[in-house]
């Protein structure tokens, strides 16, 4: 997959066939309608996926500036191109675009700048100031533009039945099977190993605290978890504790993995962390020993899932 950030460097197609949208999580729902656009390939087609960095609402909306996305820019770009898209076009999303019409969109971005042939849209995409283009504007207006439109409709989007709202909710909630389901992975964090207060090796369990390397990262709800933890080319077993840390009068947020059977000095390291299951909430216990106790039957809890 050829990837691009501007309408300048994007090369002169002849025989695209175009879609465009935020795509957070990739999920399944977004899988169907990328895989659609892949297939046509064997029409003569080449498939542009056109998304947008930062996040529109960043720029429209001053009060989201606290929003979560399922996934950073590049593990979007990662995830594109496993499924085999030909081109992205990231354009960047400023004050100026989101002033574009409808009709401005489509001339300078579907036909002059990617050379668009067809174009997939869901059912109730939205594109252009006010969001007032969209396949009943294209549809409209298409004596002019002569585009080949193929929509999603609302009951094959509502058969799916997936969402980025859906999935995220199931994360807060810690119901990691379910969002798994319908993103068709494992949800999963990247960051690097920072240090720590080094309580955990005192009690047999040595933990790696995680910087993650995407701020805006949305992170599973507060709670223990079975992971699977890819470092050095490797893929470990493990759990992972989000939370506080009560038993020691913790105040701020805390990232922290164990990794079974793996005892090296990994400070400064990539890391990647897979969810798999939830084991339980985050507790305040009595003692260090009893929280030690609780650990113990946490690992065994983990591997069962794991295994």
């Amino acid at each position: 997959m050829k990837v691009y950030h501007s309408l300048l460097e994007f090369p002169v197609l002849n025989n695209t066939i175009v879609t465009i949208g935020n795509f957070d999580g990739v999920h399944l729902g977004h899988k169907h309608v990328l895989e659609s656009l892949v297939d046509q390939e064997s029409n003569g087609f080449e498939s542009v996926v056109i998304t947008f960095w930062p996040h529109p609402r960043h720029v429209l909306d001053p009060g989201s500036a606290n929003l979560k996305f399922l996934t950073s820019i590049q593990e979007k770009t990662n995830l594109l191109q496993n499924i085999g898209i030909s081109y992205l076009l990231i354009l960047p999303f400023d004050v100026q675009m989101g002033e574009m019409r409808a009709h401005e969109f489509i001339e300078k971005i579907l036909i002059e700048g990617v050379n668009a042939k067809k174009v997939i849209l869901g059912y109730d995409h939205r594109f252009g100031k006010d969001r007032a283009g969209g396949l009943d504007y294209l549809q409209e207006h298409n004596l002019k533009y002569n585009l080949i439109l193929e929509e999603i409709p609302q009951r094959e989007v509502e058969k799916i039945g997936i969402s980025s709202s859906k999935i995220k909710s199931y994360l807060l909630e810690g119901k990691i099977s379910e969002a798994n389901a319908l993103l068709g992975r494992n949800y999963t964090i990247n960051g690097k190993v920072i240090e720590g207060k080094k309580l955990g090796r005192t009690i047999g369990f040595p933990t790696a605290n995680i910087q993650l390397d995407f701020q805006e990262k949305l992170l599973p709800g507060i709670g223990v978890y079975a992971v699977r933890t890819r470092i050095e080319g490797m893929e470990l077993q493990g759990m992972m504790n989000i939370g506080y840390r009560p038993t020691i009068s913790g105040n701020d947020l805390s990232i922290e993995v164990h990794v079974f059977d793996f005892n090296k000095d990994i400070y400064g390291q990539p890391i990647s962390i897979q969810f798999v299951e939830f084991i339980r909430v985050e507790m305040k216990f009595t003692s260090l020993e009893d929280l030690k106790l609780q650990l113990i039957k946490d690992r065994e809890t983990a591997l069962k899932i794991l295994n």
